[in-house]
């Protein structure tokens, strides 16, 4: 009787550090002397701040190693090239919180593409200042939580958010059109882990009502970033984008309506490629492996 052949784990290892000679070359031959086998490598070389980033995906092929035993006997090679990384289960999906609005077109779009197996994430619970959403969500098998937001309980409505980031083991936030600015204190806390969809091509366009002012510009195209947040509203570091044609027939409204689209798909693409752990932050800007 044949039994089906389990496929070996693949490890996802990022890593960067300041630039030089024989990184890769140290990195690669520390895995080939545990049985591992590349199956993907991608580096690149930032001139402008002399730093290199690089992307490895393997399994072990021979021996006794697995990700643990990895990851407990690489910093001796990390230690000489002052080289911050990461390991990561490949198939092991990121634990994402969601957070909304009223606006669903974003999340619809999450739910179908997890649903078609294209992202690979859990959702921990979807968070919401509005209870707009929440027969979608719920209808879903998800926990939906309602955090209303006013000035006055902002802070204490924060805390409440970074205890159900905690309590969720969530890995990542997502702000699929939460119309709140998150504060100084919390972005300060979640460095690289939230993404956030803006509904304009930044850095044009910032702030409330980009197709209200993109229409007032007259402009030829529109389009949607996902970026991560920073302090700095609406200019943190870019992951995707996508942008559409559009022409002096349109009014402001068929902008927005035209502009879900736009947004959907930079969204998505944004958290496909967080997920798969290709993303690297490089100072305000980001290194991805595609």
């Amino acid at each position: 009787m044949n039994e089906s052949k389990r496929e070996p784990a693949q490890i996802v290892m990022k890593a960067s550090c300041p630039a030089g000679s024989g990184i890769v070359a140290a990195v690669t031959s520390f895995l080939a002397e545990r049985g591992c086998y590349i199956s993907e490598l991608s580096h690149f070389d930032d001139p402008d701040n002399h730093r290199l980033f690089m992307r490895t995906r393997f399994h072990v092929e021979q021996g006794p190693d697995d990700m643990a035993s990895l990851s407990a006997d690489f910093p001796r090679v990390a230690g000489i090239f002052d080289m911050e990384w990461q390991m990561f289960a490949a198939e092991a999906p990121t634990r994402t919180l969601i957070m909304v609005s009223q606006y669903d077109h974003c999340l619809d779009d999450l739910l179908f593409r997890l649903h078609k197996g294209e992202l690979n994430m859990d959702i921990t619970a979807v968070v919401s200042n509005h209870q707009t959403l929440r027969p979608m969500v719920e209808r879903e098998g998800i926990r939906f939580v309602h955090l209303p937001i006013d000035a006055d309980n902002k802070a204490r409505q924060e805390t409440a958010l970074l205890d159900i980031i905690e309590e969720t083991n969530s890995e990542l936030v997502v702000l699929a059109r939460y119309m709140q600015i998150l504060s100084d204190q919390l972005c300060a806390k979640l460095p690289g882990r939230v993404i956030n969809i803006h509904h304009s091509f930044l850095p044009g366009f910032k702030g409330a009502k980009p197709y209200h002012q993109a229409h007032a510009r007259g402009v030829k195209l529109i389009g949607a970033t996902a970026h991560y947040v920073t302090a700095d509203l609406d200019e943190g570091p870019i992951i995707e984008q996508s942008v559409q044609q559009v022409d002096h027939t349109y009014t402001a409204n068929m902008l927005v309506a035209v502009g879900r689209d736009t947004e959907t798909i930079a969204l998505a693409r944004a958290v496909k490629l967080h997920t798969e752990h290709r993303v690297f932050l490089d100072g305000n800007k980001t290194v991805i492996f595609k």
